[in-house]
């Protein structure tokens, strides 16, 4: 798998390049991934691999990972030229990747998921307390609290994210690479990340970071490279460059996240609850006394940490779950309970924020995921004949509109990026002129330029009259897109703000007041 280079050939890395790509290439049918591509990773350092959805980034990383297999070009490690076929000759190489959705095992626990990567430790139980004492002991060292008995279903997003980084270090990985790290996190969450992605480069490990999150670049990573097109742009030192300069890098152009926003006169009321209660089969509150009314021509954010019962919110105006109790009507629909399908036919769309679990299909393709809400058209389907000519004519200008990077409308939806399924599910959803639209984490995933795609998707829908539920964790979007700013603590709503009285300090003033009260 690995030998020594000659001296012409170690001449080609500088001594403290760790990792080097070069002339990294790799071809789909009617897409170029990557082209060309050469990189140099330095030992120690953490480095950002940044650009727009499709851009060939993940590619790169999984024909490090040895998930896929370049069509042209050579990988060297510590000047040596290595061949990597397979994720086992990557992990033996000390090379670790943890992708955006998680390779775990929900019924099993933190242990049991390490001893996965210890052949032989799962299967004879005697194996376990080893696995279980070097985990205790890594998670001390490197600051990545967890407890190992833990079921991974009862862990939050960000432990379980520590069990995938304790498992590559239980591996003894020394290049350590994150996929969206930070796609799912709290604010909190991430810096305590941070802080760990800091401590294991200081002590020598090498970490690359795929991300969207140009602040948290500037925070963490030393320097970055930018591909477009799946090419190399540029790679720069993070002291030397700007949050324009990257973005200018990335897209080809300058991008505006300020949208601007008309005076609009609220209409009539199109989504409303009184007294919505929701609680799990265990007796877990997790929705109380929600009250909410949105009007024609109005955005209205709901602001919170993740976890306070937004996706219980969200579930329960889609139609997903039913209320304990209390009730939702949808423009002067009578008051009752509500299933996916007549939400939908109310008028109702929506971006949930799991895609994989309640958005997509992704063993059908592309096309099928677009028009999959649309088929009762008349001009899709007549007498219960779907009419592909106009189907696919249709699908095309939505890929087209939306900028969904797919060699062709056939393939399956699992084979687009993260980025570009959010896409699909924002074009199949937008497409539908909806009365109404409940948007959770609408641009989770996306680059910078789709990002403006959507906030401007957003703003039309106010200025054409619909009415949007806009949750989000990230709080620059709340306050950039919404009229009015709902806060919410553990399953209630504490407050409510208008766009004018929305800042920062005032949305975390009543986040910390329910708190302390609860």
């Amino acid at each position: 798998m690995t030998r020594q280079p000659s001296n012409l050939e170690s001449r080609r890395v500088a001594p403290d390049v760790v990792l080097k790509m070069q002339g990294i290439s790799k071809r789909y049918p009617g897409v170029v991934a990557n082209d060309n591509i050469t990189i140099e990773i330095r030992r120690g350092e953490i480095h950002a691999l940044l650009g727009e959805n499709g851009a060939g980034k993940s590619t790169l990383m999984k024909i490090l990972d040895g998930a896929v297999q370049a069509d042209e070009g050579s990988i060297w490690i510590d000047g040596n030229r290595v061949a990597i076929r397979r994720p086992r000759d990557a992990q033996e190489l000390g090379i670790g990747m943890v992708y955006q959705h998680f390779m775990l095992v929900s019924d099993m626990t933190v242990t049991e998921n390490i001893a996965l990567a210890a052949p032989g430790h799962l299967a004879a139980r005697s194996g376990l307390p080893k696995v279980r004492a070097r985990v205790a002991e890594l998670a001390g060292r490197h600051g990545l609290a967890i407890d190992p008995d833990a079921r991974i279903s009862d862990l939050s997003v960000g432990e379980r994210q520590r069990v995938e980084i304790i498992k590559l270090l239980y591996r003894d990985a020394d290049l350590l690479v994150l996929d969206e790290p930070t796609a799912v996190l709290t604010r909190d969450e991430w810096r305590h990340l941070a802080t760990v992605l800091r401590t294991l480069a200081a002590q020598g490990r090498t970490i690359i970071i795929i991300t969207h999150k140009l602040g948290e670049v500037f925070e963490v990573a030393d320097r970055c490279t930018v591909l477009r097109g799946g090419r190399v742009i540029g790679t720069t030192p993070l002291a030397e460059t700007s949050v324009t300069d990257l973005v200018r890098m990335m897209v080809g152009r300058d991008v505006l996240l300020r949208v601007p926003r008309a005076d609009i006169e609220p209409g009539p009321v199109l989504l409303e609850t009184r007294g919505v209660h929701l609680r799990d089969p265990d007796g877990r509150v997790r929705l109380d006394d929600i009250n909410l009314r949105i009007c024609a021509g109005e955005v209205v954010g709901v602001a919170g940490v993740e976890g306070n019962g937004q996706p219980e919110l969200v579930d329960v105006l889609a139609g997903v779950r039913q209320p304990t109790a209390g009730w939702v009507r949808v423009g002067e629909s009578p008051a009752g309970r509500l299933d996916p399908c007549l939400v939908a036919g109310l008028g109702v769309a929506v971006i949930p924020e799991d895609r994989h679990r309640d958005a997509v299909a992704l063993s059908l393709s592309v096309v099928d995921n677009l028009v999959v809400k649309s088929l009762d058209e008349p001009r899709l389907a007549r007498s219960g004949i779907l009419r592909w000519r106009t189907i696919r004519e249709h699908c095309r200008e939505l890929i087209a509109k939306y900028d969904i990077r797919v060699s062709n409308m056939d393939v399956r939806m699992r084979q687009l990026s993260g980025g570009n399924q959010q896409k699909a599910v924002v074009a199949r959803e937008m497409d539908r002129n909806p009365r109404v639209l409940i948007a959770a984490q609408p641009t989770r995933g996306l680059d910078i330029g789709a990002m403006e795609f959507v906030y401007q998707c957003i703003n039309r829908h106010r200025e054409q009259g619909g009415a949007t539920l806009l949750v989000s964790s990230e709080l620059d979007e709340i306050l950039t897109l919404s009229d009015r700013v709902l806060v919410m603590v553990r399953g209630r709503i504490v407050g409510s703000l208008t766009g004018a009285e929305a800042t920062p300090e005032a949305i975390g003033h009543l986040m910390s007041a329910a708190a302390e009260a609860a």
